[in-house]
């Protein structure tokens, strides 16, 4: 998860945030407002600031020191540990709500479902959500993967919402349900390259090949009138111990 502490400011400005909605149904699942809150993976507190409005003492944790730097800067109210949710101890009783945005891919598959369900209080509610990016325009999406293959940057191979199927198979958590929505992003050239950026395939490349991509895509968004339309998926997955 530390890769994205290498472009901890641009991932916090070119990253969507998440609607009231997250928190609006984080609550209702509840079943009342939660009197403390755990987030798994904070990085810069897109997820936070969701979880923030609920009103509950936050406590976040994020493994990334400059990422962690970012959050606390922008979140001075939260706890923040700078460390893994698996070395990170929960407290006495446990959390309220444990949650976590964009990040459940990092943890260690054979435990995370555990962990999650022990770091709950009982009758504690288990959120993920998370984005996928789609296009609004599949000729402009087809050319982007085009582009993409070509400079042998692939993309997630991850099924459509598989935290959802994942926390379903586990079986521990009881009332397990997703609810999706869909946004359109508009963006501009800066603010989709700056966003392309921030993705971890690409960040695993050289600086070279990041330098190539970012050209190609800017040739490609030149050809699409400098303008691209995102078809913004956003998946909320709830579960109660």
């Amino acid at each position: 998860m530390r890769l994205f502490g290498t472009v901890a400011g641009l991932y916090d400005s070119a990253r969507p945030g998440y609607p009231a909605w997250i928190g609006e149904s984080i609550v209702s699942f509840h079943g009342r407002a939660p009197s403390s809150v755990v987030e798994i993976g904070a990085g810069t507190g897109k997820g936070t600031a969701v979880l923030a409005g609920l009103g509950a003492p936050l406590t976040c944790i994020e493994p990334d020191p400059r990422m962690a730097a970012v959050l606390a800067g922008r979140f001075p109210a939260a706890v923040v540990h700078a460390t893994t949710f698996e070395d990170w101890t929960p407290p006495d009783g446990g959390a309220d709500v444990l949650a976590c945005a964009m990040a459940w891919h990092w943890l260690d598959p054979a435990t995370r479902n555990r962990l999650a369900f022990d770091a709950l209080a009982p009758g504690g509610t288990l959120a993920i959500f998370g984005h996928r990016y789609g296009y609004a325009d599949p000729d402009q999406g087809e050319a982007v993967r085009a582009t993409l293959s070509r400079l042998n940057r692939t993309g997630s191979d991850r099924p459509l919402d598989w935290f959802h199927q994942d926390v379903l198979d586990h079986g521990c958590f009881t009332g397990v349900r997703k609810e999706v929505r869909r946004t359109p992003l508009p963006l501009d050239r800066t603010g989709y390259l700056n966003l392309m950026a921030t993705f971890g395939p690409g960040l695993k490349q050289s600086p070279e090949r990041q330098r190539q991509v970012q050209e190609a895509l800017g040739r490609l968004v030149d050809d699409f009138g400098g303008n691209v339309v995102l078809d913004l998926r956003t998946t909320l997955v709830l579960g109660s111990r």
